[in-house]
């Protein structure tokens, strides 16, 4: 039995390689899992290999929780798909599609062929070069609906500053004194208007 090193790297950061070892009756399934739990990523998620040309052109597709219109049309599953049945070349390409709701895409290529050795386990990490992107979960503003537990504070209390009762007499205070003096001034000018400096009395 063989064993199969592929060297996985990102289509968008091609600094970041991973080299692993797995023999050649394991599955797509079984690279997939190993190389996502490496870099860190939630394997659970739709994902595809395609059996590719030297270009990196996709053909057949082998797919992990395909959506209902793949299983439709007859996709292969990775957890069916032995490696070696899709090996035609030395250096056998597969581009890999990671996520599809939110995809990252990867080169996956065989680039050595090794005796088996009963002493390992695989799949195994041969090699490691470069940090794989870390995977943000947005942040969703909570609706009209959402009631904030007894642990979680929409408001720091440190942030709120309540006034003691001086203060609030002093406010009602000044609001008064500045409602009877807009009075005041009102009556003041609605009497000008009608004065007896014009023998208004005289006239009649």
């Amino acid at each position: 039995m063989a064993v199969y090193r592929f060297r996985i790297s990102f289509e968008d950061y091609d600094e970041v390689i991973r080299e692993i070892d797995i023999k050649s009756n394991q599955t797509f399934k079984d690279l997939h899992f190993f190389f996502l739990t490496k870099i860190g990523y939630d394997p659970e998620k739709s994902s595809s290999f395609y059996v590719s040309n030297d270009q990196w052109i996709k053909n057949e597709e082998l797919a992990y929780l395909p959506n209902q219109r793949k299983i439709d049309n007859g996709v292969a599953l990775i957890e069916n798909s032995r490696l070696s049945k899709f090996i035609d070349d030395p250096h056998q390409k597969f581009y890999y599609i990671y996520n599809f709701e939110k995809p990252y895409e990867f080169h996956v290529q065989l680039i050595k062929i090794l005796d088996n050795d009963p002493t390992k386990e695989f799949p195994s990490l041969f090699k490691a070069i470069g940090e794989a992107p870390k995977i943000f979960v947005p942040f969703i503003a909570p609706d009209d609906d959402y009631v904030a537990g007894d642990d979680e504070d929409l408001v720091d209390d440190d942030d709120v500053v309540i006034a003691d009762e001086g203060e609030l007499e002093g406010l009602n205070t000044d609001t008064e004194g500045e409602e009877e003096s807009d009075e005041e001034s009102s009556d003041d000018d609605f009497a000008g208007e009608f004065s007896d400096s014009e023998d208004y009395d005289d006239r009649d």
